[in-house]
């Protein structure tokens, strides 16, 4: 069985970065989502969390933001022996680079190419133009 993916945030983030995701990739039946809703509190997610796991042998979680509540309910499991793998601050290029070992059978740190994805683009088009210059 290939590895999950579980995608928590705060409201519906989790589930447009699955939607957006599945328009470059195509669709992803191993890529879960657990959303924070404004009713909600960390009890009601936790419960919700469980249940899409339940039955997930290997899996890795993306949320969206360190020490908001998807990641503190999923820190909290993995403090009482629960194996989890998390990070947090997810984005599309992780998703996509998630899938794109899913098809290599290759494994990332998620974490250690993160400030690749994050170009300021001014630069980017400047040094281009810099180097039609020459």
């Amino acid at each position: 069985m290939s590895k999950h993916l579980v995608l928590v945030s705060h409201g519906q983030f989790c589930e447009g970065l699955k939607q957006s995701t599945e328009m470059i990739m195509g669709p992803q039946d191993n890529i879960h989502t657990v959303a924070l809703l404004p009713a909600e509190g960390p009890e009601e997610f936790q419960a919700k969390f469980l249940d899409t796991i339940e039955g997930l042998d290997d899996f890795v979680v993306f949320a969206d933001l360190l020490g908001g509540t998807p990641c503190n309910v999923v820190s909290k499991l993995i403090l009482e022996g629960r194996a989890i793998e998390l990070y947090a601050g997810m984005n599309m290029p992780m998703v996509i680079r998630f899938i794109n070992d899913a098809l290599l059978g290759t494994s990332s740190y998620y974490h250690e190419s993160t400030s690749e994805y994050v170009q300021y683009v001014n630069d980017v088009l400047n040094s281009m133009s810099d180097d039609e210059d020459e």
